[in-house]
């Protein structure tokens, strides 16, 4: 055993663990134990538990993100503060103080692949689990937590005709590719690569601030919004049918979940946060941070006191 493989193994076994615990209980429920619908349900279970799971995880990566577009304008300073200095002791000094800033904030600049960077070894222990269904099935060994039975259960289960253990271009090498693999392999390419597109293309237009959209903040964001999937969409010619059912099901997932973020829980200064505050206006309720208006924003909603404040006259008593 490798030694990725050896790092690999206990997620290999909680993946599987958790895909035979659903299979077990929809079995119960009647369902086809032999069945393609039963094992990717099984798959889509797995989803839910892991992203569950992360929910604290992705809490975490809100703030950051958060601390990420506050430390904007200090970052803009910082950058001008140090343009043209390309000295080592400039350089490490502007180094410093982006840690220091950073640190200020609670954040950093993975924060948002903090998810992205746990999940990978359950998706590559997945990856080995339906990679490795064929040969165990041949063999008459186990997966993990599946058994032989299970396992040969799995490998003949299929789905719109296509065994979820097939993969697009594997399956083209071996000359064995046929339709049905085919067509639902392209058709989850373009789901996985739609919806992770989409997810982060609504962060950008409707959740960033203005100071972070001008910011290299959103260089970074850019750079995922086009190379992730761009990454997953190679990458996907590669995959089973159920890795595929697997990322789509868990991008529809992160959709969703930013979905209600930018629509509950907008950042401060976006656009999605401009229409939140419209929807409470509407509602009769108070808009947020009313009560922490600047001295300046106070003066120009109050005709009476713009312009320089007049200095208060004693009247003229009379003489007596």
């Amino acid at each position: 055993m490798g030694f990725f493989n050896t790092i690999l193994f206990p997620f290999k076994w909680v993946v599987s663990w958790i895909m035979v615990a659903f299979h077990d209980v929809l079995t119960f429920l009647g369902m086809d134990a032999a069945s393609g619908i039963t094992w990717t349900l099984s798959i889509i279970g797995l989803v839910l538990v892991i992203r569950a799971a992360l929910i604290p995880v992705f809490v975490k990566q809100i703030k950051a993100q958060r601390g990420m577009q506050a430390l904007q304008p200090d970052m803009k300073k910082l950058q001008a503060k140090y343009k043209g200095k390309t000295d080592q002791l400039s350089r490490q000094a502007m180094g410093q103080e982006q840690m220091a800033l950073y640190k200020e904030h609670g954040t950093n600049p993975f924060s948002a692949c903090l998810p992205m960077l746990i999940q990978m070894p359950f998706f590559f222990s997945l990856f080995q689990v339906l990679s490795g269904v064929s040969k165990a099935a041949s063999t008459g060994t186990t997966i993990g937590a599946m058994n032989s039975a299970q396992v040969m259960q799995f490998d003949n289960a299929t789905i719109f005709g296509a065994q979820l253990s097939d993969a697009l271009l594997p399956s083209f090498q071996a000359g064995n590719l046929t339709f049905a693999i085919a067509a639902l392999s392209i058709v989850m390419i373009i789901a996985m690569i739609a919806s992770q597109f989409i997810t982060q293309k609504q962060i950008m237009s409707k959740n960033m601030s203005e100071e972070a959209m001008q910011g290299p903040f959103m260089k970074q964001q850019k750079m995922m919004l086009y190379v992730l999937p761009l990454v997953f969409g190679i990458g996907g010619v590669n995959f089973p049918i159920g890795v595929l059912i697997y990322w789509t099901t868990t991008n529809l997932w992160t959709m969703g979940q930013q979905f209600f973020v930018i629509r509950r829980m907008p950042t401060p200064g976006s656009p999605a946060y401009r229409e939140y505050q419209k929807r409470r206006e509407a509602k009769g309720l108070p808009l947020l941070g009313a009560s922490k208006k600047k001295f300046e924003e106070v003066v120009e909603e109050i005709p009476e006191l713009k312009g320089q404040r007049n200095q208060p006259q004693r009247k003229n008593r009379k003489k007596k």
